[in-house]
């Protein structure tokens, strides 16, 4: 009885605030955040880019949430190009350095914020989300509907270069079971891995073929999990629709004890996917692919699996 008031107390007089502060939802809304705003530590980023539309800097300063810190998801370096594969995760000693001249430590809760334009664009704050997981910083949230969502809400925008926070330390340290190497792909092909391919179902049965991938089609034995099925738009926003994910899920017939790994074209979509089955599914053991079919398919002898015109079934091809 004694321990149950004294936590009491402990509520009504703060003492958990900040703990509350470090467990925020993995997806949050307009009205959540507008309710945070003025919260110290807390550090909206907004990284919208010409995906989908979303814009750039000039957009961003034509009109942002307040106090928001703008980088462009496509250019500051959240991805780069290494080895001929586009999209991969950059050194932990670039993040850093990224993170920190941002003004973000690792005492500040990210409230991540695509442009909410399409499906594509949520992609852009799932893949920074996931950085900042891969990092070891748990204090990150996705804007649902991103800005437009925020002016569909009504608050306030404000305008300008936005917040110049001083630069200053990030310390990342490399959660290394959230990413999966080409190693862990290839050798999922005959383990207990789940493989799960996030683009939509033209790339994945081979109809369609992305730039960056050298030939159509998937990894042998993956399961199609589109990534914008989880996206519905509303008065020209996007949101991802949580009440659609079990169903999505369980379509796939996907375990969700299992090891699984997401993958696409370049680790974009697939991040999506990731968030999905790994912060709202519940999925107990998830991790990325971020060289995805760009690395997969530069090896002509590692197998593709494309579907049969006229057939519902698989063939499996080598380049």
């Amino acid at each position: 009885m004694i321990r149950l008031m004294t936590i009491a107390v402990l509520l009504l007089t703060g003492t958990f605030a900040q703990g509350a502060n470090q467990n925020v939802p993995p997806l949050v809304d307009a009205d959540w955040l507008n309710e945070r705003l003025d919260q110290a530590g807390l550090v909206v980023l907004d990284v919208r880019s010409g995906i989908d539309n979303g814009g750039d800097r000039s957009r961003f300063e034509e009109g942002h949430i307040p106090g928001a810190v703008y980088s462009h998801y496509g250019n500051d370096g959240w991805r780069e190009t290494r080895d001929g594969v586009a999209g991969v995760l950059p050194p932990v000693r670039s993040l850093e350095r990224l993170i920190g001249s941002l003004g973000i430590s690792n005492d500040d809760i990210v409230v991540v914020t695509p442009a909410g334009t399409g499906p594509t664009d949520f992609g852009s704050a799932a893949r920074v989300y996931w950085t900042f997981k891969v990092l070891g910083h748990d204090k990150v949230t996705i804007l649902n509907g991103g800005f437009a969502g925020w002016q569909a809400a009504g608050h306030e925008i404000a305008r300008g270069e936005g917040e110049q926070r001083p630069i200053t330390r990030f310390d990342g340290e490399l959660n290394e079971a959230l990413i999966a190497t080409l190693e862990e792909v290839d050798n999922a092909r005959s383990s207990q891995a789940q493989l799960v391919d996030a683009r939509p179902s033209d790339y994945f049965r081979g109809d369609n073929q992305s730039p960056a991938a050298r030939a159509p089609g998937t990894i042998p034995g993956a399961s199609n999990l589109p990534h914008q099925s989880f996206i519905t738009e509303q008065s020209n926003v996007f949101y991802l629709d949580e009440s659609t994910v079990s169903s999505k899920v369980n379509i796939a017939e996907l375990d969700s004890s299992a090891r699984t790994i997401a993958f696409c074209n370049t680790g974009h979509w697939a991040a999506t996917d990731w968030f999905v089955l790994s912060e709202l599914a519940g999925f107990s053991e998830v991790a990325m692919y971020d060289g995805s079919m760009a690395e997969w398919s530069q090896d002509s002898n590692r197998p593709m699996q494309v579907a049969r015109r006229g057939l519902g079934k698989l063939l499996d091809l080598f380049n």
